[in-house]
C-alpha cells in the first residue's frame, strides 16, 4: 500500500488535480473534505469526464469523482483486497482507518506481491537443481 494517500479537497479544480498527479507522480486522488472519504478522482477521469466533454478546467473536481468509492478498512486481509478488486474491477482501493484515508492499494502492489512470493519460492528451488543437478544429485542420470 501506498501511504500517505494523496488526497484533495472537493472544491479543488479539475487543473490543479491534474497538476498535483503530475507532482507527486500518481494516478489517483482521493477526494476527502476534512478527514471524510467523498470520492475518487482517476487520471482516466480527467480524460473521459473533464478533458473529453469540454469541463472547463476550472470546475471542481466533485462535478467529476467517482462515487461511491469501494473501501478497505486497514485491518482487511489480503484475501479481502483480492476479493473486492475482483467485484468491483477498480485497480486502486483507498484503505481507511476508522473512516480516515490512510492508504492506497493497487492491483499493482499485489502484482509485487506475488511476484516476490514466486521468487522466494523459485529461488530454493532454482539452487537445488543447480547444485544438486537433476533428480536430487550430482552426476545422476535422467534415464
Amino acid at each position: 500500500m501506498t501511504s500517505p494517500p494523496v488526497v484533495v479537497a472537493p472544491r479543488v479544480t479539475v487543473r490543479q488535480a491534474a497538476q498535483r498527479m503530475d507532482e507527486e507522480a500518481v494516478g489517483c486522488l482521493l477526494v476527502a473534505d476534512g478527514e471524510h472519504l467523498c470520492g475518487v478522482v482517476t487520471d482516466r477521469d480527467l480524460a473521459l469526464r473533464a478533458l473529453a466533454r469540454g469541463l472547463d478546467a476550472t470546475a471542481p473536481v466533485a462535478e467529476l469523482m467517482s462515487t461511491p468509492v469501494v473501501t478497505l478498512d486497514v485491518t482487511d486481509d489480503l484475501e479481502t483486497a483480492y476479493r473486492l478488486f475482483r467485484r468491483s474491477g477498480v485497480r486502486r482501493l483507498p484503505v481507511l482507518d476508522d473512516h480516515r484515508p490512510v492508504g492506497m492499494l493497487a492491483v499493482d502492489d499485489l502484482f509485487r506481491d506475488v511476484l516476490q512470493h514466486l521468487a522466494d519460492l523459485l529461488g530454493p528451488i532454482s539452487w537445488s537443481v543447480l547444485h544438486e543437478g537433476p533428480r536430487g544429485g550430482p552426476g545422476q542420470t535422467t534415464d
